[in-house]
């Protein structure tokens, strides 16, 4: 496997650090996982979807949910 080095300014990488973290993952992986994205990795999209499934787990964020179904549906 090849090491890259990017250049990325300090406050990005350091929300991004943070971001990775809640999510159980590194920037490191999460770059992984676009660059195979971007570039069309050969296992295919589902695939692609199995790994960022695995970094993302799935919420709805700090406040948890603040809509019903009911709301979507409004066509008032």
């Amino acid at each position: 496997m090849a090491n890259l080095t990017l250049a990325i300014d300090d406050e990005t990488l350091q929300r991004a650090r943070i971001r990775a973290i809640q999510h159980g993952t590194s920037v490191n992986e999460l770059v992984r996982i676009y660059l195979e994205r971007f570039a069309g990795d050969a296992s295919g999209s589902m695939g692609q979807i199995a790994k960022l499934s695995e970094v993302w787990a799935g919420s709805s964020g700090p406040e948890g949910r603040t809509w019903t179904r009911d709301d979507l549906h409004d066509r008032g």
